[in-house]
């Protein structure tokens, strides 16, 4: 909670055991910019009314300061929860909740949009290609056709994980279904086998 604080917030020199200089904090830091809040509804409500605060009053309070600073930043938030299931069960602040609400995008989880697939497929490969400086790998189609079954649960970043482990672990420039991990083959050949 006060590491939380302290990063969104910043902190006055002296505040607490170790701060040996001020700090800024995000919300600071970010002036005249965006500051992107992820997992919302994971944050305590104790900060939460702070960031309240720092939406609805444009102004934040660091730790051991005794005045509000002003800061001017546009807030986007994201979480993976039902935000009106995290209001009732009060892990969710309802004003803040209203206050963040001005324009809600809700992006379906990856097994609802599986055309999505191929595209962030070669996202992820040209990215990873980049960052380990190897030649684009190309999908099987085999591949390519168990990747588009398989029901992702780790939505976006299981996938980009199982593009990073074959440029981490593979040398060779096709990706096919036995480079893949075994919880995601194994679902493949369920699947194939109820078919059959």
């Amino acid at each position: 909670k006060d590491l939380q604080e302290s990063q969104l917030f910043g902190h006055v020199k002296g505040a607490f055991t170790g701060a040996i200089a001020d700090t800024l904090g995000f919300f600071r830091a970010a002036e005249g910019g965006t500051i992107f809040l992820d997992e919302i509804a994971d944050v305590g409500t104790d900060i939460q009314a702070k960031l309240l605060r720092a939406i609805q009053e444009g102004e934040i309070t660091p730790i051991g300061a005794t005045k509000p600073i002003k800061v001017n930043v546009r807030v986007i938030a994201a979480t993976n929860r039902d935000l009106d299931q995290a209001v009732k069960k009060g892990l969710l602040r309802p004003d803040l909740f209203h206050r963040l609400n001005v324009v809600l995008i809700t992006l379906p989880p990856l097994r609802e949009r599986r055309e999505d697939i191929p595209l962030l497929l070669a996202h992820f490969n040209e990215r990873y290609s980049r960052e380990y400086n190897k030649p684009l790998k190309t999908v099987a189609p085999q591949t390519m056709a168990t990747l588009v079954q398989y029901q992702w649960p780790g939505n976006v970043r299981e996938l980009e994980n199982l593009i990073e482990r074959a440029y981490a672990l593979s040398e060779a420039a096709e990706i096919f279904p036995s480079d893949l991990p075994e919880k995601i083959r194994h679902e493949a050949d369920r699947k194939s086998t109820r078919l059959n």
